[in-house]
């Protein structure tokens, strides 16, 4: 499985979505749509460990978390499209961001 057949597997869900609830968004309304989705995800994913100190521990259920992660990965892949992003650009545009990322931990950023 690589990043391509995901890319493709999220495609036919979006366009599924999309067709079944003849949703019609401009650009800048799926972008807002997507982000906000993301961060709903991210607070389901904060609420499955115990990050609340004045609250006593659970046991984390590692099942419920990285379904989480992937539902935060599918928002990912839809704003990935959305934005004109391919398996090939991510790749290339991370390599060059991950030099930059780098050289700014070496300069003291």
């Amino acid at each position: 499985m690589n990043l391509l057949k995901l890319f493709e597997m999220q495609r036919q869900l979006d366009e599924r979505i999309i067709k079944e609830r003849n949703v019609n968004k401009t650009f800048d309304e799926w972008v807002i749509g997507l982000t906000i989705a993301m961060e709903s995800e991210i607070d389901e994913i904060r609420r499955e460990v115990n990050w609340k100190w004045w609250k006593q521990n659970k046991e984390i259920d590692m099942d419920k978390l990285q379904e989480e992660v992937i539902d935060l990965w599918h928002f990912l892949l839809s704003l990935s499209r959305t934005v004109g992003l391919t398996p090939e650009t991510i790749y290339e545009k991370y390599m060059q961001k991950n030099v930059k990322n780098h050289a700014r931990q070496a300069n003291g950023y």
